[in-house]
């Protein structure tokens, strides 16, 4: 709860007087139906992590080019988060939730039904669209459903969607792609979509357009030099992390020859163990918040490495990329912490910024990486996934000096 908390004022910068706020009615039901939509928008997200495979194969395309899928959502998500408020303007929010909702199951019926890589690429496009709308709007929105003094609770609540779904998608992801193929895994997240779009219609209040407070320019926060080097620390982190974890199945086949159960049981340790780093790390933050953000891309870097020459032991490689799960999914709550510290009144529009680069780190990551894994094979991957972790934690000791 405490990893919650601290997101808090992101929020609050779209709040409205306080009477308003200390009237406003909780709709737990709201919070529930948005949380159902964190669990099948991340499950979209990365879907293709544990289908790469058998994806490239269908398509007729390299794992490196499948991998793009990742890539291309990235890059609209950016684009999206830096441009919904001005483009949605006036539009109830709640009918733009709804549209995204809808949107993000039409982007599974596209990929699911893709008959070429084109059209897989024009639905992961859409999904791209739905992550960078969503995540640029969830805090505020959860300032609209609940009371002030509930919003912590409300957002704990919408972790916990993220939570499950790192650990059980991409599992889940491999198992049902391995029963009822790739196109009938992402088809699986058509009808939750279509429920989560029902729930948010019947639960969502009425949720008018405010006016926005300061300059829409989210860049603006660039000229202060310690969120500058934050936010360069921050893409650095997660352009590290994707370089390598968006080729781990590939890696997993060829290099240490797992067969499907053992590739789901490995993805599912991976996840389990993000949620006990999420549950873990706020005793570290406490203690610690820039050591924090130094130390756990330092491990990461260490691990891609030690990955190479281990790379056929199953059992090390299992153990490494567990300990890699519990770093890399418990390092967003850091940055997000990190923001609500440098950033104390601005957060909301430093939290919009952070949702871009993220997104365009991750793209940048899986297509450098994809480059690297089709070009010279794992190995030049995984050097390169350490060289930007290293950096990140350069940059993230030159934050905490600024």
């Amino acid at each position: 709860m405490q990893n919650d908390t601290m997101t808090l004022p992101t929020g609050a910068q779209a709040g409205t007087g306080p009477n308003e706020v200390a009237a406003r009615p909780a709709h737990w039901g709201g919070v529930f139906a948005m949380t159902l939509c964190v669990f099948a928008l991340i499950a979209s997200e990365f879907m293709p992590v544990s289908l790469l495979t058998p994806m490239a194969a269908d398509l007729r395309v390299s794992e490196g080019w499948a991998g793009y899928g990742i890539a291309i959502s990235g890059a609209f998500a950016v684009f999206t988060s830096l441009s919904i408020s001005a483009l949605a303007g006036n539009m109830n929010r709640k009918t733009l939730l709804l549209g995204l909702t809808g949107l993000m199951a039409v982007s599974g019926a596209v990929v699911a039904l893709a008959p070429n890589y084109l059209i897989y690429m024009a639905g992961r496009a859409l999904i791209g669209i739905v992550i960078g709308g969503f995540w640029s709007m969830s805090a505020a929105t959860a300032m609209r459903l609940v009371p002030a003094a509930q919003v912590p609770r409300a957002l704990a609540i919408f972790n916990g969607g993220n939570a499950l779904a790192t650990v059980i998608a991409a599992p889940l992801g491999s198992y049902l792609g391995s029963v009822i193929g790739w196109r009938g895994a992402f088809f699986c997240l058509v009808p939750v979509a279509a429920i989560t779009l029902v729930w948010q219609w019947m639960s969502l209040p009425n949720m008018t357009a405010e006016r926005a407070t300061g300059s829409g320019n989210v860049f603006r926060l660039l000229k202060n030099r310690s969120v500058a080097l934050g936010m360069a620390a921050c893409g650095a982190f997660f352009m590290g992390q994707f370089a390598l974890f968006t080729y781990v199945r590939p890696f997993l086949e060829t290099v240490a020859h797992v067969n499907v159960s053992t590739l789901s049981l490995i993805l599912l340790g991976i996840g389990m163990a993000g949620f006990i780093g999420t549950a873990l790390i706020g005793t570290f933050l406490r203690h610690g918040l820039y050591r924090t953000l130094i130390v756990i891309p330092i491990l990461m870097a260490a691990i891609a490495v030690t990955l190479i020459p281990f790379g056929a032991s199953v059992g090390v490689v299992a153990a490494l990329l567990v300990v890699w799960g519990l770093l890399a999914t418990s390092a967003p709550v850091g940055w997000w912490s990190w923001i609500a510290q440098a950033l104390p009144k601005d957060a909301e529009a430093g939290g919009g910024l952070m949702v871009a680069v993220i997104q365009l780190a991750t793209a940048l990551g899986s297509t450098v990486g994809g480059v690297l894994f089709d070009s010279s094979g794992y190995e030049s991957t995984f050097v390169a996934s350490a060289i930007v972790l290293l950096l990140a934690a350069l940059l993230s000791l030159l934050t905490s000096r600024a």
